[in-house]
C-alpha cells in the first residue's frame, strides 16, 4: 500500500459512505494500475479503512467496486486480494479487446479535431523517447484513451477502460519485455493510428489497432513466465 495516505476530512466518518467509498476505491485502484500493488497482494479491509481515516463500511465498499472491475478478489470469509490473471484468462481479454477497440476507435474517427489528433501525434513521439517503463505506460495509456474519448457511448467506454485496467499488470511486463528486445515497431503502430486518424480512414484506423493489440497478446503467449510471477 503506498506510504502517502490522505485522510478523510475531520467530521466525515458516518456520513457519506458512497462518496469514502469512491475516494478509497481511487486510490487503492491507482496504487494497482501504479504497480505499487501486484496481482495476489493481500488487502486487509481493517487496515484498508485505518490508511484512509474511514470506518470499515466504505472500505468494505471500495472492495466491493474494485471487485467489479476485476482489479480485486473477494473470497466470502477469507479476504481480498489483487486479481492476478493467468495465460489463457489474459488471452481472452485481449481477444475481447481486439475486436471492442477497434470498433471505439471507429466511432472517434470523425469525431476528433484536428487539434486532438496534433496531441496524438505529440504523444507518440513522446513514447518513442519514454525515459521508462513507467513513463512509457503512462503516456501509451492518455494515447490510446484519448484516441477513444471523444465519442459518447452506452457502455464500450466504461468496458475497454476496465479491461485497460486489468490488463495493466501484464501490459508493463510486455513493455520490459520489447524495450528489452529493442523492438520498435509499437512505436511505427502509433504514428500509423496518427495517419489513419489525419485522413479520417476508420477502416484503416481499426485495422492498425486490431494488429497492435494482436501483437501483444501473441508477445505475450511467447512469455508464460510472466503469469508465473
Amino acid at each position: 500500500m503506498t506510504s502517502a495516505v490522505e485522510q478523510e476530512a475531520p467530521g466525515s466518518r458516518g456520513r457519506g459512505h458512497g462518496g469514502a467509498g469512491e475516494r478509497i476505491a481511487a486510490r487503492l485502484r491507482a496504487a494497482i494500475l501504479r504497480g505499487e500493488l501486484a496481482p495476489g497482494t493481500r488487502i486487509r479491509q481493517e487496515d484498508l479503512a485505518d490508511r484512509h481515516g474511514a470506518s470499515r463500511l466504505p472500505a468494505r465498499e471500495a472492495l466491493r467496486m474494485l471487485e467489479a472491475e476485476g482489479l480485486v478478489t473477494v473470497v466470502p470469509n477469507a479476504g481480498a486480494w489483487v486479481s492476478r490473471l493467468g495465460l489463457a484468462e489474459c488471452e481472452e481479454l485481449y481477444r475481447v479487446r481486439e475486436r471492442i477497440e477497434p470498433l471505439l476507435l471507429a466511432l472517434n474517427v470523425p469525431l476528433l479535431t484536428d487539434e486532438q489528433i496534433d496531441h496524438l501525434a505529440q504523444l507518440a513521439d513522446r513514447l518513442e523517447q519514454a525515459g521508462d517503463v513507467e513513463e512509457f505506460l503512462e503516456l501509451d495509456r492518455e494515447f490510446h484513451l484519448s484516441s477513444y474519448g471523444s465519442a459518447p457511448t452506452i457502455m464500450l467506454g466504461d468496458l475497454v477502460e476496465r479491461l485497460w485496467n486489468r490488463t495493466q499488470h501484464y501490459r508493463r511486463a510486455f513493455t520490459r519485455v520489447f524495450s528489452s528486445e529493442g523492438d520498435r515497431s509499437v512505436h511505427h503502430e502509433h504514428h500509423l493510428i496518427v495517419s489513419a486518424l489525419r485522413r479520417r480512414d476508420a477502416e484503416e484506423a481499426e485495422r492498425v489497432i486490431a494488429s497492435h493489440i494482436r501483437r501483444t497478446r501473441l508477445s505475450l503467449e511467447r512469455h508464460p513466465e510472466i503469469f508465473d510471477d
